[in-house]
């Protein structure tokens, strides 16, 4: 028997088995093509800015760093598990290293956060072995 369908859990494959490693030690990777030297986050295998193949792009550890884009505080999510979190922060950020990511904003009130506040990444166990990414104000 099953449990009930997950809506908040990514798919790991082979190709990401390298991202959700490191993020289940604390590390946060991006990729980056060699052709045109840009970082992207989601991680794909080809470069979505000017098209290089898999070859030509490969895995690099991120600062952790990043800045608030924007935010929306989700009072009522009726898939599970989210109703149980609410209300939590969606949020995008801008990672140091270029790339914008969707994340969820952690450990600070709604009211307290600021366009372009410093952030910091830390991972939150989403099930057994499996962490993923989420962000905090960075430390003053």
């Amino acid at each position: 028997m099953t449990g009930p369908v997950r809506h908040d859990l990514p798919e790991a494959d082979e190709f990401t088995h390298p991202y959700w490693a490191a993020a289940a030690e604390g590390r946060l990777l991006l990729r980056r093509c060699a052709d045109c030297g840009r970082a992207h986050h989601y991680p794909r295998e080809f470069c979505p800015f000017c098209w290089a193949g898999e070859d030509r792009v490969t895995w690099e550890a991120a600062s952790g760093r990043a800045t608030l884009y924007t935010w929306s505080v989700i009072h009522r999510n009726d898939l599970p598990p989210f109703g149980t979190r609410v209300p939590y922060t969606a949020a995008v950020v801008d990672l140091a290293e270029g790339p914008r990511m969707m994340t969820e904003i952690v450990d600070c009130a709604a009211p307290d956060l600021r366009i372009a506040m410093p952030l910091r990444v830390t991972f939150r166990e989403a099930a057994q072995d499996l962490w993923v990414p989420v962000f905090t104000p960075a430390a003053a």
